[in-house]
């Protein structure tokens, strides 16, 4: 989840942070986004954008978050939404329709149908998930609560599936070898996801290392 605040100082500012969201400082990155600067008659204030796990089920999938729904529930930040997205990637010189994949009560699905798909997706979803960020942002700022997942080519779940096939394969790995593995980075979500499926897991443990958004899953025996 990403969201803004402002103070006189980069440390009055993470501090409403912590205060708003009742969350601990290593829980969030921190990105400086307008910072002070002293005029003729007084200092302006300093803005940053916080990035952070949004407390979001453990188990949750990115389809996966109650009923769907028949009807927007709010038709205009949709056409917003779908607006900003198709712009988006004219400015990236790509073709595509984007519209509406599914809906549920706190959460947009969109499916961007385009000839360039794999530039749009990117580099183990890269692409994709810049773009998505960049949408959450502009929702954001739109004063919503509502989660948009931005999808191609069915990406999303397929990444899952090969994220968890591959979590299993490590853990049988660390089981047979005794010693612990250490996957590549992964986003907070991505990560989420190994957690979870190696949590009923018998021998091993995980624990995430690193700084930033992009952490590491360590695998560990525990026998």
């Amino acid at each position: 989840m990403i969201r803004e605040f402002e103070g006189r100082t980069e440390q009055e500012a993470i501090a409403k942070a912590i205060e708003e969201l009742n969350i601990e400082r290593e829980d969030f990155d921190v990105e400086i986004i307008e910072p002070a600067r002293k005029g003729l008659f007084k200092k302006n204030s300093v803005k940053i954008r916080i990035h952070f796990d949004d407390g979001m089920d453990e188990e949750e999938s990115y389809y996966d978050e109650g009923e769907d729904l028949d009807e927007p529930f709010d038709g205009e930040l949709e056409d917003k939404v779908l607006t900003f997205v198709a712009t988006v990637l004219e400015k990236m010189g790509y073709a595509g329709n984007v519209s509406i994949a599914f809906r549920k009560e706190r959460k947009i699905g969109l499916r961007i149908d385009s000839e360039n798909s794999n530039i749009i997706i990117g580099r183990k979803g890269k692409n994709l998930d810049a773009l998505q960020l960049l949408t959450n942002v502009f929702v954001g700022q739109q004063n919503s609560n509502v989660r948009v997942i931005v999808d191609s080519e069915n990406y999303r779940i397929r990444h899952e599936e090969q994220l968890i096939r591959l979590a299993y394969r490590t853990a049988e790995h660390v089981v047979k070898s005794g010693q612990s593995r250490l996957l590549e980075p992964m986003n907070p979500y991505e990560r989420r996801l190994v957690h979870t499926a190696l949590n009923d897991f018998g021998g091993v443990e995980t624990k995430s290392e690193g700084d930033g958004l992009y952490k590491q899953v360590r695998v560990i025996a525990t026998n």
